[in-house]
């Protein structure tokens, strides 16, 4: 963690770190690795809404938890824009981060890839080989996501990719 800044330094810390090295094919090991991921995304909610800084909601959409949707959102001059999130859980997970994909900013940032899957090559993927197995979802979405968004959506609204919902309605009633 040096040269992080102290507040991802202080995030960090909170969010708890993983140990079972279990995928989606590992039976009894994936259901305990679960169990981690869900304690880690629950007290990492809890940590982002007691600063008053919730920025997203995500569940399993199917029994085996390999599929993840939900809505993350940023706000940005005072207005809130809000995406749909899902990622799938790769085989070879937690070897493998998974590729957290915002469908409807597919081809407006060169910071993606098709699919809307945000590109987290460069800066991610090293720190999430580095971890494995000690990292999870609650850590991509924190170093991964958050960062993503801060750094993508500020761009996308002042060059007019994306508009806020209420200026996308105004324009479409005209």
């Amino acid at each position: 963690m040096e040269g992080w800044d102290p507040n991802t330094k202080s995030t960090l810390t909170q969010i708890p770190l993983l140990t079972t090295k279990a995928g989606p094919r590992d039976g009894a090991a994936w259901t305990q690795r679960l169990k981690e991921e869900y304690k880690a995304l629950i007290a990492y909610t809890q940590m982002n809404k007691s600063n008053d800084n919730d920025w997203f909601r995500i569940s399993a959409a199917n029994p085996e938890a390999t599929r993840w949707t939900g809505k993350c959102w940023y706000v940005h001059n005072l207005l809130k824009y809000e995406f749909d999130l899902q990622f799938d859980i790769p085989v070879t997970y937690p070897a493998t981060a998974p590729e957290l994909e915002l469908p409807e900013l597919d081809g407006k940032t060169q910071k993606m890839y098709r699919g809307g899957k945000i590109c987290l090559t460069v800066h991610f993927k090293p720190l999430w080989a580095k971890n494995c197995p000690r990292f999870g979802i609650a850590h991509a979405l924190c170093l991964g996501l958050a960062p993503w968004l801060a750094a993508e959506i500020p761009i996308l609204v002042d060059s007019g990719m994306i508009k806020h919902k209420d200026d996308a309605a105004t324009s479409n009633e005209s």
